[in-house]
């Protein structure tokens, strides 16, 4: 069996902040230890840290921050890459990777629509340029455009191109980039479609990128060890469980809405307040006293 370097629960971690916008670094030290301590790693400023909404300058501290947080403990500091200006992105990739982060995680740009020539020509120029680890995002729900299977088939043979985190819900897309990633030791495929996590593993998947994560990332865990030890019947227990309370910040409510409750529900266990940076906004106090209640009752 190839033993991957990239495998594992990495969750999409909340960016916690202040009243004000800052970024609150008490906060973002508790929440990676208790990812550390639940054997988990931290994909920051990804789409559940509302990654296009953080400075560069919050950015970068955000991932000093992290990787101080996590001291020598064995997990992976994955930093998310967003924005339309390449050059700009080249210099927070640098820095992000000088502050100690171990991949970046990029987006396509989205303004204009890409074709799938423009698509390969950014990540392979990205990938050129910058000396970390470069791992490709496709997330179809927010930049509108998915990344053509052949285009990641080709760009998984590039040296510095080292995986997928594909948050496309297309079941027969997923076991397409799985087989494209097994049996390769360079290239991982993460599963970004979290009410799928197990079924990605059973598949053969290296990984997953939940965003429930934030609350239970002891669970996941679980379930990823479940799984990779061939007891689906406890890995897919643990689905239907974490499920269910991802309904309780996702049912009926926007991506931006859903990522307010999911700091509610944190606020719950004193790892973060529910602020949010423009344009999204807290809930009313209304649903964040119902969600609170909701989370009291699991």
């Amino acid at each position: 069996m190839i033993e991957k370097k990239y495998k594992g629960v990495v969750v999409p971690m909340v960016t916690p902040v202040k009243e004000d916008g800052t970024l609150d670094t008490a906060a973002v030290e508790l929440i990676v230890d208790s990812f550390a301590q639940s054997g988990v790693s931290p994909l920051l400023m990804g789409t559940t840290g509302e990654g296009n909404s953080v400075s560069q300058d919050d950015g970068l501290l955000l991932v000093q921050t992290a990787v101080k947080a996590r001291s020598n403990r064995p997990i992976t500091i994955y930093a998310g890459l967003t924005g339309n200006c390449f050059v700009e992105q080249k210099v927070q990739a640098e820095a992000y990777t000088k502050a100690g982060a171990d991949v970046i995680v990029a987006t396509l740009p989205t303004y204009y629509a890409l074709t799938p020539e423009q698509m390969e020509n950014y990540y392979r120029t990205l990938a050129d340029s910058i000396e970390g680890p470069l791992m490709l995002y496709n997330i179809l729900a927010t930049t509108h455009m998915s990344i053509p299977i052949d285009v990641i088939c080709r760009l998984a043979d590039h040296p510095n191109i080292v995986g997928l985190k594909d948050s496309e819900r297309d079941l027969d897309r997923m076991a397409q980039c799985i087989e494209l990633a097994t049996g390769r030791e360079d290239f991982s495929y993460f599963c970004g479609w979290a009410a799928q996590s197990a079924h990605s593993l059973g598949l053969g998947g290296d990984g997953i990128v939940p965003s429930t994560g934030n609350y239970v990332p002891e669970m996941f865990q679980q379930l990823y060890l479940a799984a990779v030890h061939g007891d689906m019947a406890t890995a897919n227990h643990l689905q239907a469980e974490t499920d269910a309370i991802a309904k309780i910040y996702q049912q009926g409510r926007t991506l931006g809405q859903s990522l307010a409750a999911l700091k509610v529900m944190m606020q719950t266990k004193g790892l973060c307040d529910p602020w949010m940076l423009m344009p999204l906004t807290r809930l009313s106090a209304d649903e964040e006293q119902t969600i609170a209640r909701k989370v009291q009752s699991l």
